[in-house]
C-alpha cells in the first residue's frame, strides 16, 4: 500500500477573472482553456444578488445554463447564492464540464442585479 507523503495535495489550479462593470450585471467572457470552474473568489463588495452563468462552446454563442440538481429531472437555472462579499464559492466541476467560454450574471436572467460598481470575480480552475 502506498504512502501519501502529502494528504493535503490539491490538483494545481489557475485563476481567470471575471469583471462585471458598474451598473452592468453580467461579466465579460472568460476563456477557462483546458480547465474547469472549481470555484469563485467574491470581490471585497457585492450588490446583494445570487449569482447565475451564462456558458458557451464555441466562445461565439452563450447560453443560461441549467441543471437540475434541486429536481432530478426538472431542468432550472444554476443558481448560486451569494451570502456575502469576499469569500470562496466551491463549484461542483462536473457541472461545467465542456464548458471554456463562461459569464457570470448578478442576479437571473429573469431578473438581473446591476451592480453599484466595477466588481472583478476571481474563477478558480483546475485541470
Amino acid at each position: 500500500m502506498a504512502t501519501i507523503s502529502n494528504p493535503t495535495y490539491l490538483p494545481p489550479t489557475a485563476s481567470f477573472d471575471a469583471m462585471i462593470a458598474a451598473t452592468q450585471s453580467l461579466s465579460g467572457v472568460v476563456d477557462l482553456g483546458q480547465n474547469r470552474l472549481w470555484g469563485i473568489v467574491m470581490p471585497g463588495a457585492w450588490t446583494a444578488a445570487s449569482m447565475t452563468f451564462q456558458g458557451s462552446v464555441d466562445g461565439v454563442s452563450f447560453f443560461d445554463l441549467y441543471d437540475d440538481v434541486a429536481t432530478p429531472g426538472t431542468f432550472v437555472e444554476t443558481t448560486w447564492t451569494v451570502a456575502a462579499a469576499q469569500m470562496l464559492v466551491p463549484a461542483v466541476p462536473v457541472r461545467f464540464i465542456g464548458i471554456r467560454w463562461l459569464k457570470i450574471r448578478s442576479g437571473t436572467s429573469a431578473a438581473p442585479v446591476a451592480q453599484a460598481a466595477g466588481r472583478v470575480i476571481t474563477i478558480i480552475g483546475v485541470p
